[in-house]
């Protein structure tokens, strides 16, 4: 940018300027002797504003678009499956597994929905649960990931997202058969071949007595029993 010096009256101070025709001296508030600026600016403008008017483009739909619309049934029963981020196998350590363990059965998660069946495999958890009154199924998810999230970064600082932002669910009629799905459930470890019989698999648990559906009896969540034999085990 090249400057240059006019003549000043006498005793005033000199006053530069700018090739644009623009005033250098603060103290001086001259408009601008040259069009250039108001152009360079009016294109300016011009070219923000096209750029905000401009539709973007439509975002793909995700999880929350899959969800919209629907809702949660009281004393509905739900079989929900959550993956860890990125389907890391966080949970093979059995530190952080059994940290993950002591969350979820911990009953205050549980003051009106009840956990029938579930199991924690390496990368992901599955959960046979009964929602109560006044109780959604994604505040309870919620609720779930946090507490286990906060015990799993309680052991292992550096696990930065353990759980997968979304979950899968399928509601269960009642005229289903929760033994069924329940046995389904715990087998998890026998299928993926991590042991050779469903009791030694450490990571499990179920609320039943004898084939007894659950809901026919009332029973604190956190008190889980493993009294089911799934189909296949030894």
């Amino acid at each position: 940018m090249t400057v240059a010096a006019y003549a000043a009256p006498t005793g005033a101070a000199p006053r530069f300027l700018c090739k644009s025709g623009v005033s250098r001296d603060p103290s001086s508030r001259q408009t601008p002797t040259s069009r250039r600026p108001r152009i360079r600016y009016l294109r300016w403008r011009r070219a923000t504003t096209l750029y905000r008017m401009t539709p973007s483009p439509p975002r793909p739909p995700g999880h929350a678009a899959l969800r919209r619309g629907r809702c949660s049934e009281t004393q509905g029963i739900y079989l929900v499956t959550s993956v860890t981020d990125g389907r890391r196998a966080l949970f093979a350590d059995p530190r952080l597994a059994t940290a993950a363990t002591d969350a979820l059965l911990d009953m205050r998660l549980w003051p009106r929905s009840r956990l029938l069946a579930w199991v924690l495999m390496p990368d992901h958890w599955h959960g046979l649960v009964e929602l109560g009154a006044w109780e959604t199924l994604p505040d309870l998810m919620r609720r779930l990931k946090s507490n286990t999230a906060r015990q799993v970064r309680f052991v292992l600082p550096l696990a930065c997202s353990v759980w997968a932002p979304a979950y899968h669910d399928r509601a269960l009629r009642h005229d289903d058969c929760l033994l069924t799905a329940a046995r389904y459930l715990v087998a998890n470890p026998l299928r993926a071949g991590l042991v050779r019989r469903v009791g030694d698999y450490p990571h499990w648990g179920a609320l039943w007595i004898e084939g007894v559906p659950p809901t026919a009896r009332a029973a604190p969540p956190h008190a889980l029993c493993r009294r089911i034999a799934p189909v296949g085990a030894a």
